[in-house]
């Protein structure tokens, strides 16, 4: 946490922060909210989508906003702590107070283990990785390398991420969105799959059609694995069934009853139970091959 403005502490900054943030659904506003217990009012919130939120404390209006909301309104910061932080590849985000800045903090993004192991699960198996975010450039090449993506597109507003899935869509790829908050549902709804993470915003979830209930990036993975499990028991179920129908069916119409080949009605009856029964215990495997 950064004060840019003299007489204003560290405190204060993090303070007007949560207070705004704590009213927000933005996983950057919960983890500013989290850091301070005693949050103030706050009154007339409104979030400015893909910038960030504001809201009057104190009868000051706060606004807690991204760098790219100060270029677009052409608000200067000079600090070198700043760019040094962002350098790093930290997330930074501006504390305004009346429209002017007063204090900066700054996130660090925590790699979860199982994130590294579903991105190499999901390479494993063939399949192409990018990320969507609103996060700034420095700060997206950072977690792409560490996770070892093959792709991302960096300060994407809401808006325009469902322009970016379609973007890749036209590439002729099949597309599976990942998403949890209110920004990225036009986006999963955009997506061939769209899957929301179960701790995320009640819109995310209503529009996506696969939803994570642990919120772990190895269901994902899951996923795809069942779905590939799944079709292949269909079209083995569909070579199975035709197959023995293809033998049964002439049979049972005696084409070989010259030969001395000839199935009574019990026979026939026997069989075409066994039609379905080898199709419903080979569906049955499906739960042996997951575990």
């Amino acid at each position: 946490v950064l004060p840019l403005k003299k007489g204003v502490e560290r405190e204060d900054v993090l303070g007007l922060a949560a207070s705004v943030e704590a009213h927000s659904e933005h996983p950057i506003a919960k983890a500013i909210a989290s850091a301070v217990e005693e949050k103030k009012p706050v009154k007339g919130f409104r979030a400015i989508p893909g910038k960030g939120a504001e809201g009057e404390v104190d009868g000051k209006k706060v606004m807690v906003v991204s760098p790219g909301y100060l270029r677009e309104k052409k608000i200067k910061v000079s600090s070198a702590r700043v760019e040094e932080l962002s350098s790093q590849g930290k997330t930074v985000v501006y504390v305004l107070g009346d429209g002017e800045p007063i204090g900066a903090i700054a996130l660090a993004d925590i790699i979860r283990p199982e994130s590294k192991e579903a991105i190499s699960m999901l390479k494993a198996m063939g399949v192409k990785v990018m990320m969507l975010t609103g996060d700034n450039e420095k700060v997206a090449r950072w977690v792409s390398e560490e996770l070892g993506l093959d792709e991302y597109f960096a300060e994407v507003l809401p808006h325009e991420k469902a322009e970016k899935v379609e973007e890749v869509q036209r590439r002729g790829l099949v597309v599976a969105m990942t998403g949890d908050g209110v920004n990225d549902a036009p986006a999963l709804a955009k997506a061939d799959v769209g899957i929301a993470i179960g701790a995320g915003t009640d819109v995310a979830v209503e529009t996506a059609d696969i939803v994570l209930v642990k919120s772990s990036p190895l269901d994902a993975v899951a996923i795809i694995g069942l779905a590939r499990a799944t079709y292949r028991k269909m079209v083995q179920n569909l070579l199975w069934a035709t197959g023995y129908n293809a033998l049964a069916i002439p049979l049972a119409a005696g084409v070989l009853y010259s030969r001395g080949v000839l199935l009574s009605p019990a026979v026939g009856a026997l069989l075409m139970s066994l039609s379905t029964v080898i199709v419903a215990v080979n569906s049955r495997f499906l739960k042996v091959e997951r575990r």
